[in-house]
Order: C-alpha cells, then sequence, then structure tokens
C-alpha cells in the first residue's frame, strides 16, 4: 500500500511539475499549433483538388466545408503559436473572444456537415429540404447571439458565474453537435447500408461515413464532458 501511494504522490509531483512548467507549456502549445497546421494545409489541398475538379459548381456545400476548416484551424494554430500574446491581451474579454470564437466557428464549419449529410438523406428519400437550411442558419445566429451576450456579462461583470455559464454553454453546443452527428450521420450511415455495396468507391463512402460520425460524435461529447469538469 505504501509503494502504491508513494507512487502516486510521485506521479501528482511530476504532473504539477510538468503542468507548472513553462516549457512544457510552451512545447504542448507548440505541438497543437503543429497539429492545427497540418489540419488546416489538409483542408486547403482538399478545396483546391475540388475546385479543379469542379469548378462549375462554385461554392458547394463541400468546398464551404473545406474553407471554413482551414479557416478555423489556420486561427487555432496562430492562436497556439501566440498564446502567450494572447495571454496579456488587455482588456481580458478580448482574450476569452479570442479562445472562445475559433471554438464556435468549429462547431458551424463541423453543423455545415451535418447539413450536407441531412441534405443527402432528406433528397435519398424524396422528403423536402427547404427547411434544413434555414434551420441551419437560424441555430448559429441563436449560439453565436448567446455567446456574445455572455462575453459582454463577462466584460461587464466578470463574477465566476457568468464564467462558468459560458463553460456551461460550449458543453452544451458540444453536445448538441454530437447529437447531430448521432441522428443524421447514422440515418445516412444505416441508409447506405442498405443499398448493395458494388464497387469499392461505394464501400469507401459507406466506411467513411461510419468512421466520421463515430469520430465526430465521440470529439464532441468529449468535449462537452471536458467542458463540464474543466
Amino acid at each position: 500500500m505504501s509503494a502504491s501511494s508513494s507512487a502516486a504522490a510521485a506521479l501528482d509531483a511530476w504532473w504539477d511539475d510538468v503542468n507548472n512548467s513553462p516549457v512544457w507549456q510552451d512545447r504542448t502549445f507548440h505541438a497543437l499549433a503543429a497539429l492545427y497546421g497540418v489540419v488546416a494545409v489538409v483542408a486547403l489541398v482538399q478545396l483546391i483538388r475540388i475546385e479543379c475538379r469542379v469548378p462549375e459548381f462554385g461554392w458547394t456545400t463541400q468546398k464551404v466545408f473545406h474553407f471554413l476548416n482551414f479557416i478555423v484551424n489556420s486561427v487555432r494554430s496562430t492562436v497556439f503559436v501566440l498564446r502567450r500574446n494572447v495571454q496579456l491581451v488587455h482588456p481580458e474579454i478580448f482574450q476569452h473572444v479570442l479562445i472562445d470564437l475559433p471554438g464556435l466557428a468549429f462547431f458551424t464549419t463541423y453543423a455545415l456537415l451535418v447539413l450536407f449529410w441531412a441534405e443527402i438523406y432528406y433528397q435519398a428519400r424524396a422528403m423536402s429540404t427547404d427547411g434544413l437550411r434555414p434551420a441551419f442558419y437560424t441555430i448559429n445566429g441563436v449560439i453565436y447571439t448567446i455567446q456574445i451576450v455572455l462575453w459582454l456579462l463577462t466584460w461587464w461583470k466578470p463574477v465566476q458565474a457568468v464564467i462558468i455559464l459560458s463553460k456551461m454553454f460550449f458543453a452544451a453546443t458540444s453536445l448538441f453537435a454530437a447529437f447531430g452527428f448521432l441522428l443524421y450521420g447514422g440515418r445516412l450511415f444505416l441508409m447506405l447500408q442498405r443499398f448493395p455495396v458494388e464497387s469499392k468507391g461505394r464501400r469507401k463512402k459507406l466506411n467513411e461515413v461510419g468512421y466520421v460520425t463515430t469520430i465526430c460524435f465521440g470529439c464532441f461529447l468529449i468535449r462537452c464532458v471536458m467542458m463540464c469538469f474543466r
């Protein structure tokens, strides 16, 4: 028992040293910046590939998704590179805006993917898609409006209750996104499964929908839990 207690104490001490070490923090920030940078480059390459392949269709949902992905991850990468400078920004409300805004844009980006899948699902079932885009714009408008109100409240009266409320709001948006992926990604996957898989391309698309649905649902759910206990 004493050996395990000593090991746990040593682990806690090591974690405290790492967590409070500016060197480790900088390494973590730079590693995250590099990862977001890679994702941004991949999104840009995908956007260019699609544009070169089908330039006549203009800004499709798929192109907008990759463009937003590029913007969001580029901004996140930049914020992590300049994290020390961001922490020195005053008034403090601008720190919250710089850190929170990419998260909102991230939600919009992947909500757009859910919209894309929902449109495919409804069109395949010969159902009207007229209400999907207005719903997408309305949901995003409401979310951004609430976040702006929370920023103003934080600026006006930066009490702990407002900060907790802001975290809970981010957790709720993440849970909402996870539910969207589960609902429409799951529906699309099950619908595609009913069709005979005649080619490698169709099987690849089926697997792609399944993997992306699972990963995005899991990531948004984990993000929700992390925001609740942060």
